[in-house]
């Protein structure tokens, strides 16, 4: 009962004792109460009732009851931490038991096996189990040995084994009441899926097995070690680490089991370490380092050392000492079969070269390289950059980039399975190693243009195919409207001054179980989208010039695309562009306000130090004609309008060229209908819009209660032209939570998901619409750059606070150019130039940027 219906076994266990039970009933009770305390509760007293239980079975001299005491008992001190102790009650298990009870104390050691890290002798021990569980009809322990057997087949990455053994437990749990153990087998296929490279579909498993446990009321500590793994394959980093760092707390406020901190400080070393913060990933790597050596766990000892190492090696240590305990921990990983062995020859090869030490390089990242022909993507891609690293010491450019190339590859089927555009773009981080050694060696090519290809390779990947639609999830559209509701009355109470923790919980809450059923959505697309290709963006450009900045070693390099070639400028420095860019934007944002006039001066100084840190000599080269600008995502701030070169010509951004390429090629819609929103609370009321109403033919007009998030997605799809006056909400916690206000609540990124086609053209006229997060190697995140793959081609957005008169004559002069047929980029050069000459009105021509081709 305990794994079936955990608090009513143990609540009858305790009522047994009460009745004042013989011997051999209480060593029952005892029994299951210390099940409960060993898995649920407080280890300390599940010892006491297991003793208890063994000592009462010897009373009623029954060798079957004793050895089945013997073997939880045992378990209970391994998770302790008593290693040789529980090893040693395993033994006087198996002897004291027989057949069929002697399979079930087999099993238990398995999983003990499996705990310590002993695979082998677990999967020599659950194989003797199976039969004889089989003969014995025994349907409960025969699913668990498979359970366990596939679990173990996992571990040493044989993911087909272990997927034939969950298929074969599951029909068999299907015909039992086994809750918990239920959950527990929906929870280890979700470990199959991750393992197999299936990222949505390990997260939608760990939740449902979470919701399992969370009706049964019981703890979920392998549970969070698990996700931990899955949301580090998925790029999520900060929040492995929170889940991790959150059930340890958890764990010790129960006084839970040893062996279960050790792994979860292991996953929280793992996390802390991609999340930017090497000293904790130091920390909880040594902590783990130590439990698992008491725990004589020389699996876990091995991962812990390893992460440890890496920690070290991220704070810049490099010595011939860390190369040899690299080298001796991929040692150790390889005697155990561990999947992880290729990570840690790759990095002993790493520091090695970073010392000079080519010889032991090239003995280290030769073994690593093997990994790239078999295995799961993630693992293969380390096998590739061992790959690339051996090529680089060798001399060979066309080594590395055909390195680089399957690698990338690789990670481009991986990243095409996962469905939310969030994903997609965090999962690029794994490639980043690949992409700077390819760019490496295209500079060193001296070929721009070869440059140009490589830079295109993995920049702003997720705008290359269109996120997965959500599917007509009753639960998804009940949390988005709920989120919706929740959101407008936090926000009206806080318009009224009253406290809103209560309601701001219930958001934050919402917010993770929409977030959490996005990014189980499945990718359909295959591959990785369109490969770039030079020669038709020059064609595309005709008489007009493409900036693509690309950024080497911290410096700025300009690849400046037009009359039919690819040149290639140095410029300055990354650090100093993007502080440049930060005191812009602190200038524009004073400039937004009354009597920062005498500002302006030190607005336009910055804009020309800018021109000379972004583009350099490229400056000077620019011909006649429009102008394309694709920045890095660590640049997406600039005004580009404010560099001199750039101040009076047409111009547009695009987050790649590739994108601008398929924006440049998308067709519109044979709707020509235009959409008008008017949200509430602006502080000149969207005065723009009446008059906008009046210059188009029969525009579609929502305002007031008709402005609703339903009936603006419904209006929007398909449009030709949408103007959306709406208060813009930028959230760099979860970039996709950015929003713009309409009368019911917030309309979100992942609402503009959900429609067929995005608008053709879209206006943003309220600040803050154009700001992003950057993510992954090179990604951006938010409302703009949602929209351009899902069929919008243009989009003019705002990336600064600005004053709200101002806009109203910058969109009417806007939308002038666009009823004589200008493009957005042509008709947003002419509506600055139209502008009044004042600071406030020339910042706000600033801050708005047209991006895309339409």
């Amino acid at each position: 009962m305990v794994f079936a219906d955990p608090g009513g076994a143990l609540a009858r266990a305790r009522a047994l004792l009460d009745s004042g039970p013989p011997p051999s009933h209480a060593c029952v009770a005892h029994q299951v109460i210390g099940i409960w305390q060993r898995d649920f509760g407080d280890l300390r007293l599940a010892l006491r009732h297991l003793r208890r239980a063994r000592d009462l079975a010897a009373r009623a001299d029954s060798a079957e009851r004793e050895a089945d005491v013997l073997a939880t008992l045992g378990v209970a001190l391994v998770h302790a931490g008593r290693t040789p102790q529980g090893l040693a009650a395993f033994e006087r298990g198996v002897a004291r038991g027989s057949g069929h009870t002697r399979a079930r104390v087999l099993y238990r050691r398995a999983y003990v096996w499996w705990v310590l890290g002993r695979h082998h002798e677990a999967l020599t021990d659950v194989r003797r189990a199976v039969p004889v569980l089989r003969r014995a009809g025994d349907v409960i322990w025969t699913a668990r040995a498979l359970t366990l057997r596939a679990t173990v087949h996992l571990a040493l990455g044989a993911v087909e084994r272990a997927d034939a053994d969950f298929a074969a437990a599951e029909e068999l749990w299907d015909t039992t009441g086994q809750e918990h153990d239920k959950a527990d087998a929906v929870e280890s296929r979700g470990l199959a899926a991750y393992r197999r490279g299936d990222i949505p579909a390990a997260l939608r498993l760990l939740g449902e097995a979470e919701e399992r446990y969370a009706e049964l009321g019981t703890p979920t500590f392998m549970l969070s070690v698990r996700r931990c793994e899955v949301l580090m394959a998925a790029g999520l980093a900060p929040e492995a680490l929170a889940e991790a760092d959150g059930a340890i707390a958890a764990l010790d406020r129960l006084g839970g089991q040893p062996t279960r901190k050790a792994e979860l400080l292991l996953a929280a070393a793992r996390a802390a370490r991609p999340a930017g913060d090497a000293p904790t990933a130091a920390a909880r790597a040594a902590a783990a380092v130590k439990l698992f050596a008491g725990q004589r766990r020389p699996w876990g000892e091995a991962h812990a050392r390893l992460v440890l190492i890496e920690a070290r090696a991220a704070a810049g240590a490099r010595s011939g000492r860390l190369v040899a305990d690299a080298a001796d921990v991929a040692g150790r990983l390889a005697a155990f079969g561990a999947p992880a062995a290729p990570e840690a020859s790759l990095l002993a090869g790493r520091i090695a070269l970073a010392l000079g030490r080519t010889a032991e390089a090239e003995r280290q990242l030769a073994v690593a390289a093997r990994s790239r022909s078999a295995g799961p993507p993630l693992a293969r891609i380390t096998g590739w950059a061992a790959q690339a690293l051996r090529a680089r010491a060798a001399g060979s450019g066309r080594g590395v980039l055909e390195a680089c190339r399957r690698g990338l590859d690789l990670l481009d089927d991986h990243r095409m399975t996962l469905g939310a555009s969030e994903l997609r773009a965090r999962a690029t981080a794994q490639g980043a190693e690949l992409a700077a050694l390819a760019q490496e060696a295209a500079l060193a090519s001296g070929r721009p243009r070869r440059l140009l290809v490589w830079s295109e390779r993995w920049r702003a990947t997720v705008l290359s195919a269109p996120p997965a639609r959500p599917p007509a999830d009753p639960a998804l559209v009940s949390a988005l409207t709920a989120f919706r509701e929740i959101a407008a009355r936090a926000q009206e109470a806080r318009r009224d001054g009253r406290p809103v923790p209560a309601l701001e919980r219930e958001q934050r809450r919402l917010e993770r179980e929409i977030r959490s059923r996005t990014l189980r959505l499945r990718g359909t697309a295959p591959g990785g989208g369109d490969r770039f290709e030079p020669g038709r963006l020059l064609e595309r450009l005709a008489d007009g010039w493409l900036v693509e900045l690309a950024v080497l070693d911290g410096r700025v390099h300009v690849l400046l695309c037009g009359e039919g070639r690819v040149r290639r400028f140095e410029a300055g420095r990354l650090a100093d562009a993007v502080a440049e860019a930060e005191y812009v934007q602190a200038g524009l944002r004073r400039l937004a306000h009354p009597g920062a006039a005498a500002r302006l001066p030190l607005v336009e100084a910055a804009g020309r130090r800018l021109e000379e840190l972004l583009l350099g000599p490229a400056a000077r080269r620019l011909g006649a004609g429009p102008v394309v600008v694709v920045p890095p995502g660590s640049l997406h701030r600039v005004p580009w309008a404010l560099l001199p070169s750039l101040r009076d010509r047409v111009l547009s951004v695009s987050p790649s060229a590739g994108s601008w390429l398929r924006a440049r090629e998308t067709a519109p819609p044979p709707d020509s209908r235009q959409v008008l929103v008017r949200g509430p609370g602006l502080a000149t009321g969207g005065a723009e819009v009446p008059r906008l109403a009046d210059r188009y033919a029969a525009p579609t007009v929502l305002e007031g209660g008709d402005a609703h998030v339903a009936r603006v997605l419904r209006e929007l799809d398909g449009a030709a032209l949408a103007h959306l006056a709406a208060h813009g909400t930028f959230r760099a916690d979860s970039p996709l939570f950015s929003s713009l206000a309409m009368a019911d609540g917030p309309l979100i990124v992942h609402d503009f998901e959900r429609l067929d086609r995005s608008p053709y053209r879209i206006v943003l006229s309220c600040c803050d619409t154009a700001r992003f997060a950057s993510v992954g190697a090179d990604e951006l995140l938010g409302l703009v750059t949602a929209l351009l793959p899902l069929g919008t081609a243009g989009v003019v957005a705002c990336s600064a606070p600005v004053n709200d008169e101002a806009v109203v004559p910058l969109m009417l002069a806007l939308h002038k150019g666009l009823g004589a047929g200008l493009s957005l980029a042509e008709a947003l050069r002419d509506a600055r130039s139209a502008l009044p000459g004042d600071a406030a009105h020339r910042a706000t021509g600033w801050a708005f940027s047209a991006f895309g081709a339409a």
